[in-house]
């Protein structure tokens, strides 16, 4: 939901509206449980929840509504939030604060609503949300929940410690798997948020890219190229996208030709050398040991097309069980391969159509189509174009971000390596839509600045503040 939140801001719809929205939702599940001149309570956090709450409470005039917010105005962590709660302050509603858990005291209620945590919080309750909840639990009250239960986790539904029992839930947008085994009705809200939040890739998606402060060495990935051989650029230009989108380690395992070419590119990439011209199949079981310790494969930037080449990436899929991305000529083996790896492949739509996808030039149409073929091959597509379509046959995404001077060769390779460090530590689905977003923006970033003409290798220094820039990267 953070994600979609963020999304629709990106696409015109304020966070601020949304809240309004919310708000009204909950006072017309409050007004269905309560009569005119009952006593209301609402129980309020210092996040978004709460701002929803505090929305509510100007829609119940016909009701005694006193709003206790748990902590100091000042500690309102949003700006709509506390804006909402300055408006209930300056019109006058009883609109009180709670310092302290040994300060909570709630009072005799008709309905409460507890608008305590949201969606976006889990673990146990601290104070003095723990002893808002008890109190909420014992009171002889009609309760409605914002979004989900204060100390119920959105994602299973299980509480670790006390939680709020409430008899109504009122959810925004879509329902949360935890909700399922929640024993209240639920109602599910529409706020407004459009379906191209969910469908179009925006910068909400990268909010899957931060990192936490005690990270260490290792969580974000190592990624093994497999490529080169006819070509020198292109694994090399994967392997330094790889890691800048955050791989911690990037390997090359390339033709012994190539290999001290490769490494000249950039001194960061490990590069393991395999003996010859071209990968060929006497090069699988090296590459399987190479394998074995990294968390995703790029597998086909440079390799091209000989049959020796082709049969040597069967033999690899028909017998690796991790994650790979597939690119360039190693896409055309895809159909016909018998593999448990999890791939996410990456053709422009001249490969998409080899592979067995139905061209079309509409994006609805091209997405239908991706969908279906993902579903036929069991596997996760990311079809590049002016709008780049990702699908596993579930569950289809859409980016926009891009230009015309990305059509200049190696912008391929940036992505698939790009979606390799992001597949390293994601689903092939979130790798493969943030991915193409962020390629595509920091092409934008480059092309905005100095104009057509860009080079692939522009994109990468271009690639971290499109990650990790904000909204102004």
């Amino acid at each position: 939901m953070a994600v979609v939140d963020e999304n629709a801001a990106a696409l015109g719809v304020p966070r601020k509206q949304l809240m309004e929205s919310s708000g009204h939702a909950v006072a017309r599940i409050v007004r269905e449980h309560a009569a005119p001149g009952d006593r209301v309570v609402v129980v309020a956090g210092r996040g978004n929840n709460g701002g929803d709450a505090f929305v509510a409470a100007r829609f119940l005039d016909e009701l005694a509504v006193t709003t206790l917010l748990l902590g100091r105005a000042d500690a309102i962590s949003t700006r709509i939030a506390r804006e909402n709660f300055e408006a209930l302050q300056a019109a006058e509603y009883d609109a009180r604060e709670v310092g302290d858990a040994s300060a909570f005291e709630l009072p005799d209620a008709d309905v409460v609503v507890d608008a305590m945590l949201g969606t976006g919080v889990t673990g146990a309750l601290r104070e003095p949300e723990a002893t808002a909840a008890t109190a909420i639990n014992d009171a002889d009250a009609t309760v409605v929940s914002v979004d989900v239960p204060s100390g119920v986790d959105a994602d299973t539904g299980e509480a670790e410690g006390v939680a709020v029992s409430p008899d109504h839930v009122v959810t925004f947008h879509d329902e949360k798997p935890g909700l399922a085994d929640v024993a209240a009705a639920v109602t599910v809200a529409d706020i407004g948020i459009p379906d191209a939040a969910e469908t179009f890739v925006e910068r909400g998606d990268l909010q899957v890219v931060s990192r936490p402060s005690d990270a260490h060495k290792g969580d974000f990935g190592r990624v093994l190229v497999v490529g080169g051989g006819p070509y020198t650029g292109a694994p090399a230009l994967s392997g330094q996208a790889a890691m800048r989108a955050g791989a911690d380690l990037a390997f090359v395992a390339t033709p012994g030709r190539v290999a001290e070419t490769v490494q000249g590119y950039e001194e960061g990439l490990i590069v393991r050398e395999l003996a010859g011209d071209l990968v060929l199949e006497r090069h699988v079981d090296q590459l399987l040991d190479e394998a074995h310790d990294k968390d995703c494969v790029v597998l086909g930037p440079g390799l091209g097309a000989s049959e020796g080449t082709l049969d040597a990436i069967r033999d690899f899929l028909d017998l690796y069980e991790g994650k790979v991305v597939v690119d360039a000529d190693a896409l055309q083996v895809v159909p016909d391969v018998d593999t448990d790896a999890d791939l996410l492949c990456t053709p422009h739509q001249g490969e998409f159509a080899t592979m067995g996808g139905e061209p079309a030039e509409d994006w609805r149409e091209r997405a239908d189509a991706v969908e279906a073929l993902a579903a036929d091959l069991d596997q996760t597509l990311l079809v590049k174009g002016a709008y780049d379509v990702v699908s596993d046959g579930d569950t289809t995404r859409v980016n926009r971000t891009g230009n015309p001077g990305m059509t200049v060769g190696g912008t391929g390779d940036v992505l698939a390596g790009v979606c390799g460090a992001l597949f390293a530590t994601h689903d092939a689905v979130t790798a493969g839509a943030v991915g193409a977003f962020v390629n595509g923006r920091a092409g934008d970033a480059v092309v905005d600045d100095q104009g057509y003409g860009l080079l692939a290798s522009d994109l990468l220094d271009a690639i971290p503040p499109a990650m990790w820039g904000g909204d102004d990267a």
